[in-house]
């Protein structure tokens, strides 16, 4: 049976997609080659903690969304989106075997007159470089002649409910402007605002610089938190007051670490980017160096407040309060809570944990206690050292309830605790 799209990976960024297209009247297909997706949709739940409720997709599936292992579905389609993952490799690098295997299935089926769309985070280069090849090469179609091919990075913001699909501005770069007014009429089915970019690279880059602008930010407020700490000036209330500025500021907040998928990219160090030799984005690596050793400041941080109130980290218990890397949202992606949990293992600190959105919580493939009643857990603890401020937490009344509270976050009322 024909569809008008399909939606090739069913992640963090093919489930919302396929929803909104659906939602739009969209006839859809999701294409996985992982069964475990297709089982998961098939019994009315997401794959992806955090990203799509039962309610959700049982709308989706009433609404005409297949789920799909077979790619030979790709072959009836006007429109196909890869949103595979791509994730960091062991070299930190950015890992596309997803992505080549998506263009892959889809080219060994590919008919004139598709339109091939990209979202997958990539590095600058790849739309052209790795993309096109594996498509043409696979179909024996030429891409801006026999098909459409484009780049529209996601924007997606998991677990916000106030910036959706519908509301923001799509970037779309197209190998020529034929495939980038054939990408803006499909995308302009979905959202209220389609932005039309050069080309592929230049909507490559601007995903590039929207992550390393969030992590340089971020990176500049964890080390103004340091400084503050050792000065003995309240970071939080130097935040407050400078956010009144009505321009040239933008605040942002110091944390444990930083968590999502949008991971820092440096172009001048990878290979699909034509750049100049030994111009890399220094302040993104560095940067990068900064958010990383926050994990170990927290830690450090824990070891000093326990010895001050006459306790050493071994055999201290220690309760974690939110383990995702967001706020309201069961997404886990990169959040520092697991590596600050292993550290304090190894130090021989007993861990629990509690979190409203993650009901079983493993570290090194072994479970975490979870906490059942959080003020108990809290007035047990040695220390309780509060990550992500999860709405539905009661912080004044925690703060008094806590022996001893480590606020990462600065979501405690002035005074109440000890902040990061």
């Amino acid at each position: 049976m024909p569809a008008d799209l399909a939606v090739i990976g069913l992640g963090h960024l093919g489930l919302p997609l396929a929803r909104a297209a659906v939602t739009a009247g969209i006839d859809t297909v999701g294409y996985d080659p992982d069964p475990r997706p297709y089982a998961e949709l098939r019994a009315g739940r997401s794959p992806v903690e955090g990203t799509l409720t039962a309610s959700e997709i049982r709308r989706m599936l009433s609404g005409g969304f297949r789920p799909t292992t077979n790619a030979a579905e790709l072959g009836r389609i006007r429109t196909a989106v890869i949103c595979s993952p791509t994730p960091l490799g062991p070299d930190r690098g950015i890992d596309l075997t997803a992505l080549r295997d998506a263009a892959r299935a889809l080219a060994a089926r590919l008919r004139p007159h598709t339109t091939v769309l990209l979202e997958s985070a990539v590095p600058p280069g790849t739309t052209e470089n790795v993309l096109r090849p594996l498509l043409e090469e696979g179909s024996g179609l030429v891409a801006g002649r026999d098909f459409h091919l484009a780049c529209s990075p996601s924007r997606l913001d998991p677990g916000n409910r106030t910036h959706v699909l519908a509301n923001t501005p799509k970037v779309i770069g197209g190998l020529t402007p034929a495939c980038t007014e054939s990408a803006a009429a499909f995308y302009g089915r979905l959202t209220d605002k389609v932005v039309r970019a050069r080309g592929p690279r230049e909507a490559e880059m601007t995903k590039v610089l929207e992550t390393n602008f969030r992590h340089v930010n971020i990176a500049l407020v964890n080390e103004m938190a340091v400084l503050c700490h050792d000065l003995g000036v309240d970071l939080w209330d130097v935040i407050r007051c400078a956010e009144t500025k009505p321009f040239g500021f933008q605040p942002f907040r110091p944390g444990p670490g930083v968590g999502g998928h949008g991971v820092p990219v440096d172009p001048g160090c990878l290979p699909h980017s034509p750049r100049s030799p030994g111009n890399p984005l220094r302040m993104v690596s560095l940067a990068q160096e900064i958010n990383d050793r926050m994990p170990s400041y927290v830690i450090q941080r824990c070891a000093t407040l326990l010895n001050e109130h006459g306790k050493s980290v071994r055999g201290a218990r220690v309760l974690l309060l939110g383990v995702t890397y967001k706020p309201d949202s069961a997404d886990q992606e990169a959040a520092p809570a697991r590596e600050i949990a292993t550290r304090l293992m190894d130090m021989g600190a007993q861990i629990g944990y509690h979190d409203p959105h993650v009901l079983d919580w493993r570290v090194r493939e072994r479970p975490v206690p979870r906490a059942d009643s959080l003020y108990e857990a809290a007035a047990a603890a040695d220390l309780t050292v509060l990550l992500q401020q999860h709405r539905t937490y009661d912080l004044q009344g925690l703060a008094v309830k806590a022996q001893l509270l480590l606020d990462t976050r600065g979501a405690t009322p002035a005074g109440a605790a000890h902040r990061l």
